[in-house]
């Protein structure tokens, strides 16, 4: 294997690693969701994205929220 194959093989490799399989993504989403619904009535619109940031790989769950739930009890 020459050079330019290790390096195309390598590329592939990270590229693999990067993937979310949809499965993943539902479960993770459905998990992220019912997390938020215990803090917060929401409006749905949930999403789930993955990025290359400045310092590494980040994650953001983003969803619309009409008010945060409130745990205060009143005596």
């Amino acid at each position: 294997m020459n050079a330019g194959d290790r390096a195309r093989l390598a590329r592939m490799l990270e590229q693999d690693k990067e993937e979310m399989s949809d499965a993943c993504r539902r479960a993770a989403l459905r998990d992220f969701r019912r997390v938020a619904e215990e803090y917060f009535q929401t409006d749905g619109g949930f999403l789930l994205t993955l990025s290359q940031g400045k310092h590494g790989k980040e994650v953001s769950f983003t969803f619309r929220m009409i008010r945060p739930k409130n745990f205060t009890r009143i005596p």
